[in-house]
């Protein structure tokens, strides 16, 4: 039965059960990263990137929407601006897992914490948005608390940013696309575009350190296969909670992932969280609280607005 078919109260309840898998899922990653090990950050992106690509083919063929894929194949623009998702989307994987295996699972969790403020900035900077007062206040907010945080480590907080620009512009590149790609089309395509990568980072490894999956247990290569399932489930299920919830619901169930990513951190793995943390993530905190209140309120005013209008 399609979404529109169900009454309006049991959407927007189906909406926010997919919203809170899909976010509880990518909370919770770090955890299923770890569970990896040995395999490295390169071995588990190239089969993470190889699995999703084959999950995503199964679907396609059990669904019958192969024809959708075509459609986007024909269109060398759209076609290659999959290929720029793919690469952001990349660069995020990428990142993300380097941090978690190398003990830096909150630097990740902060970095999904300002990609709303990323997502604002980037709506000015490229297409030309206007932000309101409270906007700017978040947005400044922030950037002080990428100041106390550089000073507090004594380093650029250089992968708490990459993640949040990474997946910022992908978000933009998605937004752009909207509803000429689907979900599974376009995580088939973006994957697809980076199969090659994939092949190159399993060749390396297997030349220097050696490959791992199929040589530890039958459990480690089942949960390295699962990655591409773990990659792509939240996808679908975000891609559900989209159609069903309004943007400001949405965006409001998006703290769920990096607030367990910050609890596993810091509580679980019991990563370092000096004064100097604890204050920039407040900052941030703040920021947010900032912007999710504006986002509420503006929401309201435009609700009120449309009786007027008509």
């Amino acid at each position: 039965m399609p979404p529109s078919s169900f009454p309006p109260h049991e959407q927007s309840g189906r909406g926010l059960l997919y919203a809170i898998g899909a976010y509880g899922l990518w909370g919770f990653l770090p955890v299923y990263f770890l569970l990896i090990a040995p395999t490295g950050p390169f071995e588990i992106v190239a089969a993470r990137i190889l699995f999703s690509l084959i999950f995503c083919a199964v679907l396609l063929s059990v669904t019958r929407k192969w024809g959708a894929v075509l459609v986007i194949v024909r269109q060398p623009r759209l076609l290659f601006t999959m290929a720029a998702a793919g690469a952001f989307i990349y660069v995020n994987w990428q990142v993300y897992i380097l941090a978690v295996l190398t003990g830096h699972v909150l630097e990740g969790a902060l970095g999904y914490f300002i990609n709303p403020i990323v997502t604002v900035l980037l709506g000015v900077l490229i297409l030309r948005e206007r932000l309101r007062a409270a906007q700017w206040a978040a947005v400044s907010i922030s950037f002080v608390a990428v100041l106390v945080l550089a000073i507090g480590y004594g380093r650029f907080p250089w992968i708490s940013l990459a993640l949040a620009f990474s997946f910022g512009f992908y978000g933009l590149i998605k937004k752009r696309v909207g509803p000429r790609v689907d979900a599974v089309s376009g995580l088939s395509l973006e994957t697809a575009w980076l199969v090659p990568v994939a092949v190159i980072q399993l060749v390396v490894v297997g030349v220097t350190t050696g490959l791992t999956i199929g040589t530890v247990h039958s459990l480690h290569t089942l949960l390295v296969v699962g990655s591409g399932i773990i990659t792509a489930v939240p996808l679908l299920l975000f891609a559900g909670a989209a159609r069903r919830l309004p943007l400001i619901t949405l965006g409001l169930v998006q703290y769920l992932a990096p607030l367990l990513q910050f609890l596993i951190g810091a509580f679980v793995l019991n990563e370092e969280m000096p004064p100097e943390r604890w204050v920039g993530f407040g900052l941030v905190w703040v920021a947010l609280v900032v912007l999710t209140v504006d986002m509420i309120a503006s929401g309201h005013a435009a609700r009120r607005a449309l009786p007027l209008l008509a």
